[in-house]
């Protein structure tokens, strides 16, 4: 089944590639300026529904990739690219689009919080665990010769240092990190925007000539994803605020920081880079029309209260 498409590259020059850390490094640092003491503190505070986010995000969403792949059967690179993803932490537009459908920002901010924090670790054992249990994609990280703590290794410069800078920022000059908060996290989006759209210029031919391979499958992975989190949450018993923050947090992933990962570590695994490329656009425009479509919806039940008397 279309064994060239490994085929696929990505060429960047060291400056490029220098670049690029320093765009991802960027957009970490525009989430740490968001992050508070107060949104790791809802960890003691709310246990119950930041433990029922966490699940979904690094359980359930990797158990349920893994049964994807099963069913699917798609191409070895591709159904690493699946893994890979799944393993990444959510990515920063999940706040944004939790508020916009009328979820519980505050639990969608703390959960992006602490699952990019602890990306560093899990992201790479996640990734490693979970691809084991896959037969088919054992040549291929045979081939590779993956090691996790390197990866971990990356992952630590790449996340925790701008992380830490972000948060310093915001604990000793809060008047600063919050004249630049908006500036930053409008600038972050464009920056993870236009790096996606290079990523996907650099080889326009080539991934037009694959998308179909992977254009369903990302579309119903990431469809279930964003299904499961919120049915999950209501399966707990929290209220729909709170499932449709944990509905975001499972179907909106950090496919940049996967992205970077594949340049450095499985640069010859062109259906991986063409399966993040892809989930990086498609969970934005999924997890928007949903949060439109959340956020008329309660609207309409707001408008459809019937008065009482004071």
């Amino acid at each position: 089944m279309h064994p060239d498409i490994d085929a696929i590259r990505i060429h960047f020059d060291e400056g490029q590639m220098t670049l690029m850390y320093f765009c991802l490094a960027f957009i970490m640092f525009g989430i740490a300026i968001d992050m508070t003491l107060e949104d790791f503190s809802r960890v003691v505070r709310f246990p119950r529904k930041v433990l029922v986010g966490l699940i979904s995000q690094w359980i359930l969403l990797p158990l349920m990739t893994m049964v994807l792949i099963y069913v699917w059967d798609p191409f070895p690179s591709i159904a690493l690219g699946l893994l890979l993803v799944a393993a990444c932490p959510g990515g920063n537009m999940s706040n944004y689009a939790t508020y916009l459908s009328k979820g519980n920002a505050a639990l969608s901010v703390t959960l992006t919080s602490i699952v990019t924090v602890c990306s560093i670790l899990m992201t790479p054992l996640a990734f490693a665990l979970f691809a084991r249990w896959v037969p088919k994609v054992h040549p291929l990280i045979e081939q590779i010769h993956l090691h996790p703590l390197d990866m971990l290794a990356f992952l630590f410069k790449l996340i925790l240092v701008p992380l830490i800078l972000g948060m310093l920022l915001r604990h000793f000059r809060p008047q600063i990190a919050k004249s630049i908060r908006k500036p930053v996290s409008y600038l972050s989006l464009v920056i993870y925007l236009g790096f996606i759209i290079t990523a996907l210029l650099s080889n326009l031919e080539n991934i037009t000539r694959y998308l179909g391979l992977v254009f369903a499958l990302v579309v119903v992975h990431n469809l279930i994803a964003m299904i499961m989190g919120y049915y999950w949450a209501k399966t707990c018993r929290l209220p729909d605020e709170d499932a449709r923050a944990i509905s975001m947090e499972t179907g909106i992933q950090n496919a940049g920081l996967g992205l970077v990962l594949i340049f450095n570590f499985f640069p010859v695994l062109g259906g991986m880079m063409l399966v993040t490329a892809f989930w990086a656009v498609w969970d934005l425009i999924s997890s928007f029309a949903i949060a439109l479509y959340w956020n008329k919806k309660s609207v309409g039940q707001k408008k459809n209260l019937p008065l009482t008397s004071g």
